[in-house]
């Protein structure tokens, strides 16, 4: 595994740039959202709507590159590799989604590293993951399908329906992506679907074993613990009789 190389330059920016983009994120899904659900409102807003997609498509892309340049030369490609959705948030639309929840993990409560606060984080954001993957991935597949010859998927709610059944595995087939882009995003999701179902299954199964051997523990230190508080000491009376004497000393036998 590559070594992780400090890179302080990175870094501050990175503290300066959160917030602005965790808002400039949220931002660009209310407005991707507004796009995409109402494609054809004429009102004067549209317009600014796109703007602010675009100006947040710029963004994301100045600051992967410019964290890029601020990692040491020889390391670069590390970098690239160890942040993959922050790479792919300047290429696709569905991962500057999740670049809000990867932004979210720099907040100092949810950088705890006690057993419970990780499987709880892990939970947390495993689910917030799974909301925001459907949800963005069936407007994506929406904005792609909707105008299509033989299209099946026309309306958000049959988009979100398709998204559901397919993560799930169960694929009813009524609806089904027949765009190029639609299919790629359906494929992404199938990625996804068996990425948060292995989280799941980890996190479930790493719960299970700490309570076994939580029971173990206990279970095994229970009879030192009875032995060593039932057991009385060598000096230690009977109770309700008084301290037992030493027994005499023997005199000398005579020879």
């Amino acid at each position: 595994m590559a070594e992780v190389v400090a890179a302080p330059a990175r870094e501050r920016w990175e503290h300066h740039t959160a917030t602005p983009l965790v808002v400039l994120g949220v931002l660009f899904i209310v407005a991707y959202s507004a796009v995409v659900l109402d494609p054809y409102d004429p009102t004067p807003l549209r317009p600014v709507l796109i703007v602010l997609l675009l100006v947040a498509w710029a963004v994301f892309i100045l600051d992967v590159v410019v964290r890029v340049l601020l990692t040491p030369t020889g390391h670069r490609w590390t970098f690239v590799w160890r942040h993959p959705i922050d790479v792919l948030s300047a290429l696709i639309p569905l991962f500057r989604a999740l670049r809000v929840l990867e932004l979210l993990r720099q907040v100092p409560y949810l950088q705890r590293r006690t057993g419970a606060a990780v499987r709880t984080n892990i939970v947390v954001f495993a689910l917030s993951y799974a909301v925001v993957f459907v949800y963005f991935v069936a407007l994506a597949t929406l904005n792609a399908e909707r105008n299509a010859p033989g299209a099946t998927i026309t309306s958000f709610g049959e988009a979100v329906w398709w998204a559901i059944v397919t993560i799930a595995t169960v694929g009813y087939g009524d609806t089904y992506p027949v765009t190029i882009p639609g299919r790629i995003y359906a494929v992404l999701l199938m990625g996804g679907g068996i990425a948060i179902v292995g989280t799941a299954s980890a996190t479930i199964i790493s719960l299970i074993n700490d309570r076994v051997s939580s029971v173990g523990h206990r279970r095994r230190d229970a009879p030192a613990t009875h032995a060593s508080a039932g057991e009385p000491s060598a000096r230690q009376s009977p109770a309700g009789q008084p301290p037992m004497e030493p027994p005499p000393a023997m005199p000398p036998s005579e020879t």
